[in-house]
């Protein structure tokens, strides 16, 4: 019989894919997530066909809802209140929402609990009340900060896990997993995924727009830049970014690049083919916000390229608008790590 789980803030659902999926690592079955954002709910009920709530977790559980019970409960609480790029981070509530979290692990009866957040958790001092909350349920915690390009994902994403398990009746687990892949230069072991694993077969976008055709294609479409825009393509160089382009066409240079000397190396840059991807982010489409660029042609990475260095397989099927389906993969968990997650929890569970 499979291990149950539920998934909150599930998204679209990469932590529950490699939970669920053999291929990345797990065999569990997700008998229910929840997430406030309703085409991304869509989302995991297509590929998943467990129920699926679009809601808020705090109003939903005023409800006094029927929780199942479960062996693991997973998921992501909004991490923008950790992160580094979010200005107004401490006083952001997104940063309490742990709280509902373990609400749930303690209403359905859950053995174990794997959090997943931004690499800042682990410094935050709402780390310290997560653990001291939890040692009162009974658990055993332990974080650590992976690099799903560790773990097989074509993508650097540095993410900060939080395993929870209850000490009177589970080992502690061989934490964090040992790591599949690793830095080339280093001897030995199978080499990180690059850029050119995973997107150097597909073939230039076609059109602008969602498809109704057969993956890969139904999301590999480009978008429309002006001709100032793709001369700014054409000058930044492979590896290169917003300081090539400066030095190679000033005249097309944001006046506030040019003021500004130092930093966002990664702005207006172009991928390496033979490394794995920067992270991805919900607006990977705009080359302004990041090294987006494809390694040599003129434009950004499509839709489909996204979901590819996020680890996503082309069968997976998004729901909603170009901007609803973009933020999925910018906030989704490489199912890659979270199959090395299901392992390691599948083995506690075991015993």
């Amino acid at each position: 019989m499979k291990y149950r789980l539920i998934d909150l803030f599930c998204g679209a659902g990469g932590m529950t894919l490699g939970f669920v999926d053999p291929r990345f690592g797990g065999s569990f079955e997700c008998v229910f997530g929840i997430d406030s954002d309703w085409a991304a709910i869509k989302t995991h009920e297509r590929n998943f066909r467990s129920p699926a709530l679009a809601a808020d977790i705090e109003a939903w559980l005023d409800q006094s809802p029927q929780i199942p019970h479960v062996d693991v409960v997973i998921g992501g609480p909004p991490c923008q209140g950790f992160s580094l790029l979010n200005k107004n981070r401490l006083d952001d509530s997104r940063r309490e929402l742990w709280e509902p979290f373990l609400r749930v692990v303690a209403a359905s009866g859950a053995r174990i609990f794997v959090m997943e957040n931004v690499a800042e958790l682990k410094s935050s001092p709402e780390l310290k009340a997560l653990v001291s909350r939890a040692s009162e349920m009974g658990f055993e915690t332990a974080c650590e900060v992976l690099n799903a390009a560790d773990y097989g994902a074509p993508q650097h994403r540095k993410r900060a896990i939080l395993v929870g398990w209850k000490s009177a009746t589970i080992p502690s687990p061989p934490f964090p997993p040992p790591p599949s892949h690793s830095d080339p230069a280093l001897a030995g072991g199978t080499p990180w995924r690059t850029v050119r694993d995973a997107i150097s077969d597909l073939p230039p976008p076609e059109g602008v727009e969602i498809r109704h055709s057969p993956p890969p294609m139904n999301l590999h479409f480009g978008r429309s830049p002006t001709d100032k825009s793709v001369q700014r393509y054409k000058s930044v160089p492979p590896g290169g970014n917003r300081f090539d382009l400066q030095k190679n066409a000033r005249a097309l240079t944001p006046d506030c690049w040019i003021r500004k000397t130092s930093g966002g190396t990664d702005l207006f840059g172009r991928l390496w083919w033979d490394r794995p991807s920067v992270t991805i982010r919900t607006e990977f489409f705009k080359p302004e916000k990041g090294r987006y660029l494809h390694p040599v042609q003129h434009r950004p990475i499509t839709h489909r390229e996204a979901a590819r260095l996020m680890g996503f397989p082309d069968e997976f099927e998004f729901v909603g608008t170009k901007i609803d389906i973009a933020k999925q993969m910018g906030n989704a968990v490489p199912p890659q790590l979270a199959g090395a997650l299901a392992k390691m929890v599948e083995e506690m569970l075991a015993v």
